[in-house]
């Protein structure tokens, strides 16, 4: 039984936690997107982040996207710094035509930082980036 059940790989979505400039608040804040770099559409995405470590665990963000279309991002959630000091988990689940497909990006704790900043796939901006 076990041997019909196949779990494709996950390749082409990437999680990013990017610091950028907040116009309305004129700070400088850290939000995570999704990345959807291949070249069809994501349906009925499903987004459950946490952030854990051995004393503490936050409480549980979900988001739900019904399409992320082909080479495109979109914003997850605003996080706050002190939540780098935690692992920061996002369980991703989306569907590609008729298959689903199931990953979980890890950000380990202090590994988002300034210091760690990348050019950003689509994006064009610096950021962390898991893939």
């Amino acid at each position: 039984m076990k041997d019909d059940i196949i779990i494709p790989k996950v390749e082409g979505v990437y999680i990013a936690v990017v610091n950028e400039y907040n116009d309305i608040y004129k700070t400088q804040d850290w939000n995570a997107y999704i990345i959807n770099e291949k070249e069809v559409d994501l349906e009925m995405v499903l987004i459950v982040t946490s952030g854990y470590s051995e004393e503490k665990i936050t409480s549980t963000f979900r988001k739900k996207l019904d399409v992320l279309p082909k080479k495109s991002y979109a914003k997850i959630e605003l996080m706050q710094e002190d939540l780098f000091a935690l692992n920061n988990t996002f369980k991703v689940t989306f569907f590609e035509g008729n298959t689903m497909f199931d990953k979980i990006y890890l950000f380990r704790k202090n590994t988002i930082n300034l210091k760690a900043l990348q050019t950003i796939p689509l994006m064009q901006v610096k950021g962390v980036l898991v893939k």
